[in-house]
């Protein structure tokens, strides 16, 4: 919500500064976002009207202006010099005389204005722009001011630029607050400041044409009121106050009629439709929608309703969608002549979600869905038809008011005692009542208990917290005291064996890994393709169509924010993420943590794109393979040693995947992306990345102290001949499963694979050379129980796999 301050002061003026005022709306639960000022300071700035416009002799674009500056020269006119395209005789413009200073420019300093000459003919100041006043982005040309502005009135009083705009960021339940009006009323009772409230004369009908209105649907308007308003001049210009008040609410000025019903909306939160009644078909008729009706919006988009959406039709079609947007076929143009002038009370319920199903939001969709008071319809068409007939001439017809369902405010009690409780201070009956007589609340007072009954604008007043709410924002809520929780606050300890996240992170970091965080929500396709999951969690109200899905995996993340720096041309890519991935699980019961169905664990994912270390002189450029991130997976989880197989995963290549498991427990994948998802997603080369679970890689094991040994370990080699498919863990695992102990380590150092059959190794056969590493840590290891060792583990190997000693 935003407004200027002096719209605000007109309806409730507190004695307050600008700052007082906001600090207080914060503090009374409506927090103000931003304070702007409406321009910026500068100084010397006056009303000028042009006398005389002549041609510069030695210039084609810049002409030789004489002005009026009024008692601001007294010398008589002023000559300038001026470029402007609009720069014309009989305009009143801003003029910046001599010794004026303009807003700073980019360096910082204030642009000053003095005499000068602009090829050979002088200049006595300068004619402003508003961008040069930076009140507005226009550069086309010299501001032009109204026609009754005074020759020679400073331009920050006439302009009223010593504003400041309010920008209020409004939770979901003040939708009371969404007009200036709405704010004063909220002013005023926390001030007590008398609040203004403009009487709104009926407008004399001029004639008795009538449109008939059917209201079909009363769940989606309770309320329908409107008039016919003839000889409508639409082409007339909207005035300059207004246009100045719309631009500071943050709407632009487009035709007279749009700004006058925008207006009423922001002066009292009345969204309302104005019809070329010309173009509708006989009659009104206010109905849910039918399934496979077409409109086309005002915003040019043409969207498919169906019985879940309300709409405004006539005898031939639909011409409007309910409380949200007005269709083009029906709506005002220059050649209009007769208006059909519409306010109606539209159920939130029946409001609230239609826009978003179309991905658009409008002003009037955010109010109606939050509650619009249904009892001023009348009196608001009343104040458009007003300003309608001041601006645009015309004549208006009689009233036409349909009240058919309202709201009824159901009575809600507040017990003294427990909004003490609640606030956490003492406070008294009187002082709750008072509380209420300044919000407008009627309320009925008993023995501990006030009774409460809703007004009409509020829609928030349901339980008897929202009364409690309300006595403790209207008292401050920086009043409320400081006060210590009763229950201990008790930090959940984590184990001595387990890591934080935090430590995770800054591990990753230190190997050049980058944190992304990404949403839980992701598309249909990243889910069925990277994840394999064919029924993943929807999501009921999805913020945008494509992400409608909970994820299953953090892959689809981590491809689409690799795809986003390569579109902006980073070459090197090493990313992260932490993050929890959602899957059904009908053994999952509901729990504090929990909730019934969902399996919710949490990951930790990564990947690797382009060259594997920085542009250096050291080394030459090297793309990340899936061996520099298994080292990377290797140095996260030390000192355990995680044990990689080859696996398939769907996101991931075939041949180039692998499983991790701790302890027998598969925790993980790593590998290649599969090089159809590459050509899929567009990518130039196939990333590597692995995803592992979160709580596998956070627990780290204690250090136990182990005593250094006194006797020196010994190293023997050993070649031996496999078949092709023994793979190099099975055999290290079989090597080191040693009865006696003696043997600590197997460490593969070579493979020897020739490409045609020699002596020694047949078809289908390698020799892998390892080194063996043995100790005794009691006593000194003699040649035969070394030879017995090696004896043995050759044995082991030659029963297990087939093994025998290369000669």
């Amino acid at each position: 919500m935003q407004f200027p301050e002096s719209w605000l002061r007109e309806f409730c003026d507190p004695a307050l500064s600008t700052q007082q005022l906001a600090d207080l709306l914060t503090m009374s639960g409506m927090e103000v976002e931003e304070l702007r000022p409406v321009a910026p300071p500068f100084t010397g700035v006056v009303v000028a009207e042009i006398l005389t416009a002549d041609q510069h002799p030695q210039a084609d674009r810049l002409r030789v202006c004489t002005v009026d500056a009024g008692t601001c020269s007294k010398d008589g006119p002023l000559q300038i010099v001026c470029g402007a395209p609009n720069a014309r005789v009989g305009i009143k413009v801003p003029l910046a005389v001599v010794g004026a200073e303009l807003p700073a420019g980019d360096d910082g300093k204030p642009f000053k204005i003095g005499a000068g000459k602009l090829r050979g003919v002088e200049s006595l100041g300068m004619l402003c722009s508003a961008r040069e006043l930076k009140i507005a982005d226009d550069h086309g040309g010299l501001l032009e001011l109204a026609a009754d502005a005074p020759v020679g009135a400073d331009i920050r009083g006439w302009l009223k630029l010593d504003d400041t705009v309010f920008t209020l960021k409004l939770t979901p339940n003040l939708g009371h607050g969404l007009s200036v009006y709405g704010i004063a009323r909220e002013v005023a009772a926390l001030t007590g400041a008398p609040l203004r409230t403009p009487a709104v004369a009926p407008v004399a009908p001029a004639h008795e044409q009538r449109l008939p209105v059917e209201v079909m649907a009363r769940d989606l308007c309770g309320r329908f009121s409107g008039r016919v308003v003839r000889g409508v001049h639409t082409r007339a210009v909207t005035p300059a106050w207004m246009v100045e008040r719309l631009a500071r609410c943050g709407q632009r000025s487009v035709t007279a009629l749009v700004d006058i019903s925008n207006y009423v909306m922001f002066e009292y939160g009345r969204p309302s439709h104005i019809f070329d009644l010309d173009k509708i078909h006989d009659k009104l008729v206010v109905r849910w929608g039918r399934s496979g009706e077409t409109l086309k919006l005002l915003n040019g988009s043409t969207i498919t309703v169906d019985e879940q959406v309300g709409v405004i039709a006539d005898a031939q079609g639909v011409e409007s969608l309910a409380g949200i947007m007005g269709g083009d076929a029906t709506a005002v143009s220059d050649e209009t002549r007769n208006v059909y002038v519409e306010a109606a009370f539209w159920w939130p319920e029946a409001v609230a979600g239609r826009s978003r199903r179309y991905n658009f939001s409008t002003d009037a969709g955010h109010r109606f869905e939050r509650g619009v008071d249904p009892a001023l319809t009348v009196e608001h068409v009343e104040r458009i038809t007003q300003l309608i007939i001041d601006i645009c001439g015309g004549q208006a017809g009689p009233m036409d008011d349909q009240v058919l369902a309202l709201p009824q405010r159901a009575p809600v009690m507040l017990r003294v005692a427990r909004a003490e409780k609640v606030i956490g201070m003492q406070i008294s009956q009187a002082a709750c009542a008072d509380v209420f007589r300044r919000l407008g609340l009627p309320c009925v007072e008993a023995d501990g208990t006030l009774t409460v009954t809703p007004p009409s604008w509020r829609f928030d007043l349901q339980i008897e917290e929202d009364l409690i709410e309300e006595v403790a924002r209207v008292i401050g809520f920086d009043k409320l005291p400081d006060t210590p929780p009763v229950a201990p606050v008790t930090a959940r300890i984590r184990r001595e064996a387990q890591r934080s996240s935090h430590d995770l992170r800054r591990a990753l970091a230190r190997m050049d890994y980058l944190e992304t965080i990404g949403f839980s929500f992701v598309e249909l396709r990243w889910e069925q393709e990277l994840a394999g999951n064919a029924d993943p969690i929807r999501v009921l109200n999805p913020i945008a169509a494509p992400l409608a899905v909970m994820r299953s995996s953090l892959i689809g993340s981590l491809v689409q924010a690799l795809r986003h720096n390569l579109a902006r041309k980073a070459g090197r890519v090493r990313v992260f993420e932490i993050g929890r991935v959602f899957m059904r699980d009908v053994g999952v019961a509901d729990g504090p943590l929990t909730v019934a169905g969902v399996h919710q664990p949490q990951r930790v994912a990564g990947l690797a794109y382009g060259a594997a270390l920085p542009l250096q002189w050291a080394a030459k450029e090297q793309g990340a393979d899936f061996f520099d991130v298994k080292g990377d997976i290797e140095t996260l989880l030390a000192p355990r040693r995680p044990v990689f197989a080859a696996a398939t995963h769907p996101a991931l290549h075939p041949g180039r995947c692998a499983s991790i498991a701790l302890d027998g427990r598969v925790v993980g994948h790593v590998g290649e992306l599969h090089p159809k998802w590459r050509q899929a997603y567009e990518l130039p080369q196939a990333p590597v990345l692995f995803e592992l679970e979160l709580d596998a890689v956070l627990d780290v094991p204690v250090p136990v102290f182990t005593p250094v040994s006194r006797q020196q370990p010994v190293q023997r080699d050993l070649a031996l001949v496999l078949r092709d498919d023994v793979s190099h863990d099975a055999l290290r695992s079989c090597l080191q499963d040693d009865p006696q102990g003696l043997l600590r380590s197997a460490t593969l150092f070579d493979i020897y694979k020739p490409a045609a059959p020699v002596a020694g190794l047949a078809q289908g056969e390698r020799s892998l050379a390892v080194r063996l590493e043995l100790r005794d840590a009691a006593a000194t290891l003699t040649d035969e129980r070394i030879d017995a060792a090696l004896a043995a583990a050759v044995a082991r190997a030659a029963q297990t796999f087939g093994a025998r000693l290369r000669t």
